[in-house]
C-alpha cells in the first residue's frame, strides 16, 4: 500500500515469503497453498491431486534455499539429469507426506484458534521491522503474493493444524530415567588400552603378484580403467570490468547527470500517518454508514487513537492507535490523501481504496533533504564510467559474435578486435573444469560435436550478465579404456598393498592366542621393530587416535580373546587393539539428565513421526502419475 514497503517487497525475501513461513512448520519449502484448476496432476493422495504447478513451485523454493545456503555452485549438481530427477522425487515425496498429514489432521478434528493465528503472525520475522511487527510490511507482502488477510489466515490455519499433529507426536515422546542413565553411561564411559600399528609394507618382500592375478584384476575392474573425455580450450573472455578502464567521462557530465537526476539524491518528504479502516464487505452502503459514524465521533472531539482501537477493522494497526509509521508520496489514493493534509493532527474525510474506507490522520512530517553534488560527484562519475563501459560491452560482444562466426578457424581476429588475449586452459574433463569457465553453457559447448569434430569457434557464451566469451577446442582426447599394459604397474601396486595387508592382518591375528595365554610376544615385535602404543582415558569422541582404533576399542570386552581385535587403519595398515580397563561414567547430574532426556525424546519423536507418515502412506491410495 505504501511506497517504502512496495520498494522493500520487491526483493527475493518477499517473493519467497511463503517458503519462509512454511519453514516454521513441518516441511521446509513445500507449502501446498497453490491449486490450479485444469492443470496436470503429478500425484493423487486419496483422491486429492498435487498439481504440476505445486511441484514446480516447491522444487524452485527448495532449490533457491540450497543456492542461498551453499552458493551458485549448487547449480552444477542440477546439471545432472539423475540428480535433478532424484531431487524432484524427494520434493514430491514431501508434498505427498504433507497432504497425508493435512488429511489426517482434518479427520481428527484438529483446530487452531483465531488468537493463535494472530500471535503467530505477530511473531513472524517476515513481517517485522527492527524486531517489531510492521503492519505496512504485512499488508504489502500479502498483496505482493496475491493474498487478502482472510485468505492468508485460512492458509496459516491449515499449516498450523498440520503442525499440531506433528507437535503432538513429538511432545508425547519421552525417555525413561534408566534410558537416560544408560545413554549417559555409554556416552561418557572412557577406556584404557593399547594398540600395535603394523605397516603393511613390512610384508611386501613376502608378496608375489603374478601376471594372471594382474589380468584377473583388470578384467574384474575394467570399468575403473575407463578414461574421461578431455579437451583443452582456447578462449577470449570479455567483461565489463575490462572496459571500465577504457571509458571516459567528459568534464561537466557528472554535474549534468546530477541536475537531471536530483530526485535520486534527495530524501523525499515522509509523513507519519494513522488510519481507521472500515472494510467494505458485502454491504458497501452499510460500511459507508459506519465510516460516517466514526467520522462523526472524531468531529465531535473523540481521540483518534482511541477510536482506531475500538472501531478500526485493521486489527494490527488498531492496537497502536492506527499508526502506520512513515510513508512517501505516490499517485495512489491513500498516499495522495495523506499528503493533502495541511497540518499535523488533522485528518481526512472518508477515503476509499481497494482495502476499504479509511480516515487518515497526519501525526508527523519529515521534510525533504537534498544531498549536495560535491558529496556524490565521485559516485556519479563511477556510475557514468560503468554506463559507458556497459554500452561498449554490448557493442564489443556483438562484434565478437560476428567475427567468431565469419572467421571460424581462429580466435585471433576476435582477440585483436577487442584488444584482449587468447587464453588457453589445461586439459580438463567434464568434472575438472577450470574455475574461471566452470559454467554449464561453456562445458556443454566444449564437449559438443560442433567444436570437437568441426574445429570451429563457439557462439558467444554468456557467463553472467557482465561476462561473455568465445571458445574453441585446441586439443581433444576421446574417452577410452586403458590397455592392460598401461595400468599393469598400477594394478601391481594395488595388489601388493592388498596382499601385504592380508599378511599383516594374519601375522597380527596369530599373536592373539599367545597374548590371551599371557605369553610374551616381544620377540615377534622386535623382529618387526614394533612397540605398543598406550591409549589412556579414551572417550567415544574427541580423541586424536586413529578413528578405527577408537571404534574397535569400544567393541571389546575384558575377557579372553574378546579383549583383542584386529582392525584396518586409514593409512592402509592394520592395528591390533587391546582393552585393558573400563572407567564408567560419573553419576549424571540433574541438569545433564534433563538435557539428555530432552535429546532422546526429540530423537524418538522424530522417529515416531517418520514411521507415522510411512504408515499413513502404506494405508492410503497414493498414486504418482508422472515420471520425474
Amino acid at each position: 500500500m505504501l511506497e517504502r514497503i512496495r520498494e522493500g517487497s520487491q526483493g527475493p525475501w518477499a517473493m519467497a515469503v511463503i517458503v519462509l513461513i512454511v519453514l516454521s512448520f513441518v516441511f521446509a519449502g513445500v507449502g501446498s497453498y497453490l491449486t490450479s484448476s485444469g492443470s496436470n496432476a503429478v500425484a493423487s493422495v486419496n483422491g486429492d491431486e498435487i498439481s504440476a504447478q505445486e511441484l514446480e513451485r516447491a522444487y524452485q523454493n527448495q532449490r533457491a534455499q540450497m543456492e542461498a545456503q551453499f552458493g551458485q555452485a549448487v547449480g552444477q549438481l542440477f546439471s545432472s539429469e539423475q540428480y535433478l530427477s532424484d531431487f524432484k522425487k524427494n520434493v514430491l515425496d514431501r508434498l505427498i507426506a504433507e497432504k497425508l498429514i493435512q488429511q489426517q489432521a482434518i479427520e481428527m478434528g484438529l483446530r487452531v484458534s483465531e488468537n493463535q493465528i494472530r500471535e503467530t503472525i505477530l511473531e513472524m520475522p517476515e513481517f517485522q521491522y527492527a524486531g517489531q511487527f510492521d503492519n505496512e510490511r504485512f499488508q504489502a507482502i500479502l498483496r505482493q503474493n496475491g493474498f487478502t488477510v482472510t485468505d492468508f489466515k485460512d492458509y496459516l490455519r491449515t499449516q498450523m493444524t498440520q503442525n499440531q499433529l506433528a507437535a503432538a507426536m513429538n511432545s508425547s515422546s519421552f525417555s525413561l530415567p534408566s534410558e537416560t542413565e544408560l545413554a549417559n553411561a555409554l556416552q561418557q564411559q572412557t577406556r584404557d588400552g593399547k594398540y600395535l600399528l603394523v605397516d603393511a609394507s613390512l610384508f611386501n618382500s613376502d608378496v608375489e603378484v603374478t601376471e594372471d592375478e594382474i589380468a584377473a584384476y583388470y578384467d574384474e575392474n575394467i570399468a575403473t580403467f575407463d578414461t574421461e573425455e578431455e579437451v583443452k580450450l582456447a578462449y577470449v573472455m570479455l567483461s565489463v570490468n575490462d572496459l571500465v578502464g577504457r571509458a571516459v567521462v567528459e568534464d561537466g557530465d557528472a554535474l549534468t547527470y546530477y541536475e537531471n537526476n536530483v530526485a535520486s539524491y534527495s530524501t523525499e518528504e515522509e509523513r507519519r500517518v494513522s488510519h481507521i479502516l472500515v472494510e467494505l464487505g458485502d454491504d458497501a452502503d452499510a460500511a459507508r454508514a459506519r465510516a460516517e459514524g466514526i467520522l462523526a465521533k472524531l468531529n465531535a472531539g473523540e481521540d483518534f487513537a482511541e477510536v482506531a482501537k475500538s472501531d478500526s477493522d485493521d486489527t494490527f494497526s488498531a492496537e497502536s492507535g492506527g499508526d502506520l509509521s512513515f510513508i512517501t508520496k505516490t499517485d495512489e489514493v491513500f498516499e495522495e490523501a495523506a499528503f493533502g493534509i495541511a497540518n499535523v493532527g488533522e485528518y481526512t474525510d472518508i477515503v476509499e481504496t481497494d482495502f476499504g474506507l479509511h480516515i487518515i490522520q497526519l501525526t508527523e512530517i519529515k521534510p525533504e533533504d537534498v544531498t549536495p553534488f560535491v558529496d556524490v560527484e565521485r559516485e556519479i562519475t563511477d556510475t557514468l564510467l560503468r554506463d559507458a563501459a556497459l554500452e561498449e560491452f554490448y557493442a564489443q560482444q556483438t562484434l565478437m559474435a560476428e567475427l567468431a562466426f565469419e572467421v571460424p578457424d581462429t580466435l585471433e581476429d576476435v582477440a585483436n578486435a577487442v584488444e584482449l588475449p587468447v587464453v588457453e586452459t589445461v586439459s580438463f574433463t567434464r568434472t575438472t573444469v577450470p574455475f574461471e569457465i566452470n559454467v554449464p553453457a561453456v562445458v556443454e559447448a566444449a564437449f559438443s560435436s560442433e567444436l570437437v569434430s568441426e574445429g570451429v569457434n563457439s557462439d558467444l557464451i554468456e557467463l553472467d550478465d557482465e561476462t561473455v566469451l568465445v571458445a574453441r577446442v585446441v586439443e581433444h582426447t576421446p574417452q577410452r579404456t586403458k590397455a592392460l599394459d598401461e595400468v599393469s604397474e598400477e594394478i601391481t601396486a594395488v595388489l601388493l598393498v592388498e596382499k601385504s595387508q592380508e599378511l599383516a592382518r594374519s601375522w597380527v591375528s596369530d599373536l592373539i592366542p599367545a597374548l590371551v595365554a599371557g605369553e610374551s610376544v616381544d620377540a615377534f615385535l622386535e623382529e618387526k621393530s614394533l612397540v605398543w602404543e598406550v591409549a589412556e582415558g579414551v572417550g567415544r569422541t574427541g580423541s586424536t587416535i586413529n578413528r578405527s582404533i577408537v571404534e574397535t576399542l569400544f567393541t571389546l570386552a575384558l575377557e579372553g580373546e574378546k579383549a583383542y581385535e584386529v582392525t584396518s587403519t586409514s593409512t592402509g595398515g592394520v592395528a591390533l587393539v587391546a582393552l585393558t580397563s573400563v572407567s564408567e561414567a560419573a553419576e549424571i547430574d540433574e541438569a545433564t539428565q534433563v538435557s539428555l532426556a530432552l535429546q532422546l525424546s526429540q530423537l524418538q519423536g522424530q522417529r515416531v513421526y517418520e514411521q507415522y507418515i510411512d504408515a499413513l502412506r502404506a494405508q492410503s491410495d497414493v498414486k504418482v502419475l508422472t515420471a520425474l
